[in-house]
C-alpha cells in the first residue's frame, strides 16, 4: 500500500512539473515590451555601463556615451561612474576597469584609484639644468 501511495505522489509531481513546465514556457511564456532600462537588475546595469565606456573607448564621443547612460535612470550619472569604477577597481575586475576609467577621466571623474589604470600614460617629469 505504502509502495502504491509513493508511486502515485511521484508520477503526480512529474506530471504536475511537466505541466507547469510546458505551460510556463511554450504556452504563455513571459513576453517584455517596451521595458525600462531602468528596470534591469544591478549587476546587468553595470555590465551595460561597462559596455557603453568601451564603445567610448573606440569612438571619443562623450555625449554620446553619456546619452546611451540617460536610460539607466541614474540620479547623477557623473557620480554613479565613478563609484563604479571604483568598485570595479576594488574588486580587481581588470577587463573592464581601463574603459570605465577611460570614461571616468573624460568626465573629469579621475581619481587617484583610477590613475594607474589610464590608457594613456602620463608622463615622467625630466631634469633639464
Amino acid at each position: 500500500m505504502r509502495q502504491r501511495y509513493l508511486g502515485s505522489l511521484l508520477i503526480g509531481i512529474l506530471v504536475g512539473l511537466a505541466a507547469g513546465m510546458f505551460l510556463g514556457w511554450e504556452q504563455f511564456p513571459v513576453e517584455y515590451t517596451n521595458s525600462a532600462m531602468s528596470n534591469l537588475a544591478p549587476r546587468y546595469q553595470e555590465d551595460y555601463t561597462v559596455m557603453v565606456a568601451e564603445g567610448y573607448v573606440q569612438e571619443r564621443d562623450v555625449n554620446g556615451a553619456l546619452t546611451r547612460l540617460q536610460p539607466l535612470g541614474k540620479e547623477n550619472i557623473f557620480d554613479y561612474i565613478q563609484d563604479l569604477t571604483e568598485r570595479l577597481i576594488s574588486q580587481s575586475k581588470v577587463p573592464f576597469i581601463s574603459p570605465m576609467v577611460a570614461l571616468a577621466e573624460a568626465i573629469g571623474r579621475l581619481t587617484p584609484a583610477m590613475e594607474i589604470y589610464r590608457l594613456t600614460p602620463v608622463p615622467t617629469p625630466s631634469f633639464n639644468p
